[in-house]
Order: C-alpha cells, then structure tokens, then sequence
C-alpha cells in the first residue's frame, strides 16, 4: 500500500444516542453540517486544550487528532458526558492518511493547499507533511497552540470557529475577540530561530513556531496569502 499515513494521528470514535449534538455543544465548529472540519475543545478562557478534526462515520463522529494528545482527550470528553449514553475511545482500526498527488480523500478543511486527507486501516508512514504544513504557516496540536487564546492560533482564518452555531465551551471570550478585533497576537511559523517567542523549534527543518504581536511579526516569518489577509 503507499506510503500515505501520519503516524503521530489517532482517530478517536464518539458514538451512541446524542454523540453528534454532545459535541456540537463543546467545540469550536458547526458540526452538524459538512464535515470534516477543523475544531477546538477550549477552556472556559478561550484558551486551546486540545485541535482536530471531526469526521463522520454514518451517526458517529470520528475525531481526527494529535496521538500522543488522543487520551487526554478522550478522557477529557468522558468528563463532560455525565450519563449520557455515548462511548468514547480510540479506534485503532482507522488511520489518518494525507498525500499531495492521490486523487483519495478530501481537501483538508483549513486550506486546501495541505492536500487530501482521509481515514483507512494504516499503510506506511507519509513523508514531508510536517514540513509541508508549517512552510504554509499552519500550526496544530499542544506543543504549538495549546493553552493560547483560539483566535490566536489563526483559527478563524483557517476555518476552524463557527460564529453562528451556538454555544460552546470558551465561546464568550472567543466571540468578544472577534466582534471588537481585538486580536493581538498570532501563532506564525519563522526560518531559523524564534528567540525569545518561540514555542517549538524544528532544527531539522530550520523552522520554529513563535507567538507575537501583531505589530512585532518578526522579519524571518514565512507569511503566505492567507495570514497576511489576517494582518490586513
């Protein structure tokens, strides 16, 4: 089989009576239309817990997210069923799979220039997504974006906040952001070192993820079309 998985993915399987509205009332998307798409589960701040991606298996809902992130979500989601009669765990049987040039899949819901992603039963790992995903300044799972503001993490501008679904947990401070565009700082993908604001840095790929103010954005970052409409 090619060579098409993510290997540092998990899927993990929400299903049972109500799993699909349980969700909708905690993350950041609508997911009771299209899917996939990109969401967060945040604090009550606004701040990023944990990123993925939702999918929908007939009436369950596949989450699509970080590996080593996957049982610390699923245990934070059983926190919030109570008694709801919905099972929540690991399905070890479907992989997250990506390519640039396979016709399989769907465009990746944040920006269609990641490529194709699907869910299968594991092949071999994938190459070149990490590199690919940062150089178009796109960031994602805890070591980036976990415990800053949402908006921050460019996720209005890469499809993953619904301002029209209704509640969700850390909606108040995520909607007054965004009505009075107060959005000060941003996650940015830069070459090299990120000095004092960085987050991770990737020395292999000479690449480092940094927070800074929007009017400090430092001259080392990659910049593609859709962060600097954000800037704009």
């Amino acid at each position: 089989m090619p060579a098409t998985t993510l290997a540092n993915r998990a899927v993990v399987r929400l299903s049972g009576e109500g799993a699909g509205e349980f969700l909708q009332g905690l993350v950041t998307q609508d997911v009771s239309g299209p899917l996939p798409v990109w969401a967060g589960l945040l604090t009550a701040q606004g701040k990023c817990l944990f990123d993925f991606l939702v999918w929908a298996d007939g009436d369950d809902l596949l989450l699509d997210c970080e590996e080593e992130a996957a049982d610390d979500l699923i245990k934070r989601l059983s926190i919030y069923r109570l008694r709801r009669p919905i099972k929540i765990g690991r399905d070890d049987r479907l992989a997250v799979h990506w390519s640039l040039d396979r016709a399989e899949g769907v465009p990746d819901p944040r920006l269609a220039e990641l490529g194709r992603r699907w869910l299968a039963p594991a092949s071999g790992p994938a190459a070149g997504w990490l590199e690919h995903r940062l150089r178009l300044g796109v960031c994602e799972g805890r070591a980036e974006l976990g415990d800053l503001l949402w908006l921050e993490c460019n996720a209005a501008e890469l499809n993953g906040v619904s301002f029209t679904k209704g509640c969700f947990i850390g909606q108040e401070n995520t909607a007054r952001m965004n009505w009075r565009q107060k959005v000060n700082r941003r996650l940015v993908v830069v070459e090299g070192d990120g000095a004092d604001r960085q987050r991770i840095a990737y020395p292999g790929l000479g690449l480092a993820v940094v927070h800074a103010r929007t009017d400090a954005i430092p001259d080392n970052a990659i910049a593609p079309a859709w962060f600097k409409s954000a800037l704009a």
